[in-house]
């Protein structure tokens, strides 16, 4: 059974920083594409990041530079450093996986969810 867990979300003041975390179990990363999503409220969920062996897409200008994703696939984890935070920023934050490699920023195309955390970015 393929089951992901997103943590670390929290309250942060602009142009701070917050690692976010993506556990898998059931699943290797050698073989799972791993997408981080997000969601702001009243928006849709926007693909941010894929990460898999072929290597990482970024899919949203207003991240690249300031966020980055690396895996450790001993731990079966898949991390977001999120740097220079913005209230733009504030969104749930979803990580999620798909077989195979990476495809797209859509969410439909990622089968496996793991519950958001939330990220506040407020003074």
């Amino acid at each position: 059974e393929v089951q992901l867990q997103a943590s670390g979300g929290g309250l942060v003041e602009p142009g701070g920083s917050l690692t976010l975390s993506c556990a898998g179990s059931g699943f290797t990363l050698d073989d799972y594409a791993i997408g981080w999503f997000r969601q702001a409220p009243g928006n849709d969920r926007e693909g941010l990041f894929c990460i898999s062996d072929e290597g990482i897409e970024s899919f949203v200008d207003s991240v690249k530079g300031r966020f980055t994703v690396s895996s450790d696939n001993a731990k079966n984890t898949v991390y977001l450093q999120m740097n220079s935070l913005k209230p733009e920023d504030t969104a749930v934050y979803y990580c999620a996986a798909e077989i195979g490699g990476c495809y797209s920023d859509y969410a439909s195309d990622f089968s496996d969810w793991g519950q958001g955390t939330l990220v506040t970015v407020s003074s």
